[in-house]
């Protein structure tokens, strides 16, 4: 369905859609001059969305944006649909939306889960990669997982208590990372709508609350908490269908590509150690350590590097 378009101003603004082999419809929109750099903008999570916000990052003078709904997320079809659904089958659809735009090479720019399918397409298409711009960075380990499932709580023990909670467990249960994916799994993926939403909102609390620098309780519900929580614990159960340390022992691939990794100094879902743990591997890249932020996107810090970053591959 075309929303917009100004050939006066050489600026389209249309959304689409594609049908997968394997039961998927995947949606996404294209903004800005086509005869720009490319630029596709890779959501996180896993299970999140676009929102409209996520296009003031791109300049549309400067770049032709691309933004799409992964596997069951947001407007792509099934709603929140696993089968089928893992990086794997994620990359291969970028693949398919770069062919259908005609398009030979773009930048990758993803945040958190985003960032983690970003270098995973990256080093299985190096070839298509104008460049990198990576924030909060998220290599897809239990490690990672284990840390934001239980290590969090040692900066954010109020918001942990509350997640607990609505995963039905005591005020003295201090479950391990392994019975608490056991028990959002029972919870989560119930029949009953009403027991899986509950706990899907209190999943997704638990993310958004923890995401910026000054902590507050942020509620999510409906089907954005749904999508985040159902698609998250699926990816987490399977290790985000990565094995062991995959993308670290292959960003060799990636080593003549620019690379910005962008860093909230206080980033508790995706401590910076990360971050300098990728930048010690690619000596290509440029680490921006930004002070006073979380791990949002949307805080200025992190919003004005990530701008400037894009900006400077060009």
């Amino acid at each position: 369905m075309i929303l917009t378009k100004s050939y006066k101003n050489k600026e389209i603004h249309y959304d689409d859609k594609i049908i997968t082999s394997d039961g998927h419809e995947i949606y996404f929109e294209v903004k800005g001059n086509s005869s720009s750099t490319p630029v596709v903008f890779l959501h996180g999570g896993p299970g999140a969305r676009v929102v409209p916000a996520h296009y003031d990052f791109f300049n549309p003078k400067l770049f032709f944006s691309i933004l799409f709904d992964q596997r069951g997320c947001g407007k792509s079809k099934p709603f929140c649909e696993l089968k089928n659904n893992n990086i794997q089958n994620l990359i291969l659809d970028m693949e398919r939306l770069r062919e259908k735009l005609g398009l030979q090479k773009w930048i990758l720019f993803g945040g958190s889960w985003g960032s983690t399918l970003a270098l995973y397409y990256a080093i299985n298409y190096p070839e298509r990669c104008l460049g990198l711009v990576l924030r909060g960075v998220f290599l897809g380990t239990r490690n990672e997982i284990d840390w934001f499932l239980c290590g969090m709580r040692k900066f954010y023990p109020e918001a942990h208590k509350l997640l607990l909670k609505g995963l039905n467990f005591s005020e003295l249960e201090q479950p391990t990372s392994d019975e608490i994916l056991k028990r959002g799994s029972e919870l989560i993926f119930s029949k009953n709508e009403e027991v899986s939403q509950k706990a899907a909102n209190a999943w997704a609390k638990y993310e958004m609350s923890c995401s910026t620098l000054d902590y507050r309780e942020r509620e999510m519900s409906g089907n954005s908490a749904l999508s985040l929580a159902k698609i998250e614990l699926h990816y987490f159960l399977n290790n985000c269908f990565l094995k062991d340390n995959e993308i670290l022992d292959n960003v060799k691939k990636i080593r003549n590509i620019p690379i910005y990794i962008i860093q909230g100094r206080h980033d508790t879902i995706c401590p910076p150690f990360t971050a300098l743990k990728l930048r010690n591997k690619l000596t290509n890249s440029k680490l921006i350590m930004v002070e006073n932020a979380g791990h949002s996107a949307f805080e200025t810090g992190i919003k004005n590097a990530l701008i400037k970053s894009i900006s400077e591959i060009l």
